[in-house]
């Protein structure tokens, strides 16, 4: 686990909560903040108990971007390593990703990286007062967070060049009308409901789960065509298959172990 005083872990049953903690800066990212974020997400993939995360903020907000007061020298310079020994990339803009679902609880302002990671989550809860942004063409630089792999993936060229172009922001229903944000709830359910989903998720074979979504990350068809009978061969091997039939039969809930 992280220990980071900028960032909070708590194990839930099968799942992670990753708590960003830096409110008195709107939960601007430095370098530490990345680091144990990293870190959080390398712990969600290793342990075998956990079966999703949840990332979410301490505060009135998700998080402002990027704290570039820190990190701007190291990215001038060229030295901004955001992935340390032991972490995986939170952003998904390199091999090292997490096996496992997160959902994403979004509450006030969602800047830059934040809307990066929301890109990257599987499932994205929005409070009713959101706000996003790609700020990066104001600020001279560019989406390094893979905003501009995904982002018009997920939105459409056109919605997503409106945005990522003239660092407009956005609100919470633009953002689900766009495909960014799956649900949008009042203020202060987004964390409860962000839960609700991410134990739903964990309730499911974990391999079958973990299986479905590097078939559905894997962005080559033809070389996933040929894997798919593969990851399903796997998969009937499990003994999870055998209690998911004897579930569906029986017309009980199943309780999968991960094997």
């Amino acid at each position: 686990m992280s220990e980071s005083t900028k960032l909070t872990t708590q194990i839930q049953g099968h799942l992670l909560l990753i708590g960003l903690n830096r409110p008195e800066k709107r939960n601007a990212a430095d370098l530490e903040m990345l680091h144990a974020l990293s870190l959080a997400y390398g712990e969600l993939d290793k342990n075998p108990d956990l079966r999703a995360g949840v990332i979410f903020a301490h505060g009135d907000h998700f998080t402002a971007g990027l704290d570039l007061a820190d990190l701007g020298p190291k990215m001038a310079a060229g030295q901004l390593n955001m992935v340390p020994e032991g972490g995986l990339d939170p952003w998904g803009i390199s091999t090292k990703q997490v096996s496992k679902p997160v959902v994403m609880a979004i509450q006030g302002t969602c800047f830059t990286l934040g809307v990066e990671l929301a890109l990257n989550s599987e499932v994205v809860i929005a409070a009713d007062n959101a706000v996003f942004a790609q700020l990066e063409v104001s600020r001279g630089i560019l989406p390094f967070g893979g905003g501009t792999i995904r982002f018009p993936r997920s939105a459409g060229w056109s919605n997503a060049m409106r945005y990522l172009l003239t660092g407009d922001s956005f609100d919470a229903r633009t953002a689900k009308e766009i495909g960014l944000v799956t649900e949008v709830v009042p203020v202060g359910e987004e964390l409860n409901r962000a839960i609700e989903l991410a134990n739903r998720i964990a309730a499911q074979a974990p391999l079958a789960v973990q299986a479905t979504l590097a078939s559905a990350r894997n962005q080559d068809p033809e070389q996933e065509a040929q894997l798919l009978m593969q990851r399903l061969g796997k998969l009937m091997q499990t003994k999870d298959v055998a209690r998911g039939m004897q579930a569906f039969m029986t017309k009980t809930a199943a309780e999968f172990e991960g094997n």
